[in-house]
């Protein structure tokens, strides 16, 4: 599709710099899941979480736990969980 478009140039600023904005949030978000992930592995070695985390899975949309070999891991759903 080809065209223009017309838009305000502080617009037009915003709009580039809103993916150096996503990746920044994207890069935060995988670092608090990774300090979680650490705070779970945590805590599984002390309690029995596992029905705990199974009703977390069955109600969460958005994410997955998972508990393996004592280590806990989040998935974000919709897209792969790059280590």
């Amino acid at each position: 599709m080809n065209g223009t478009v017309t838009i305000p140039i502080k617009d037009f600023d915003d709009l580039r710099n809103s993916k150096a904005k996503a990746d920044e949030s994207m890069t935060k978000l995988t670092r608090a899941a990774k300090e979680l992930e650490v705070f779970l592995s945590f805590l599984v070695t002390r309690e029995n979480l596992e029905e705990y985390i199974e009703e977390f899975n069955r109600q969460s949309q958005r994410s997955t736990i998972s508990v393996v070999e004592g280590r806990a891991k989040i998935a974000f759903n919709d897209q792969t969980n790059k280590d």
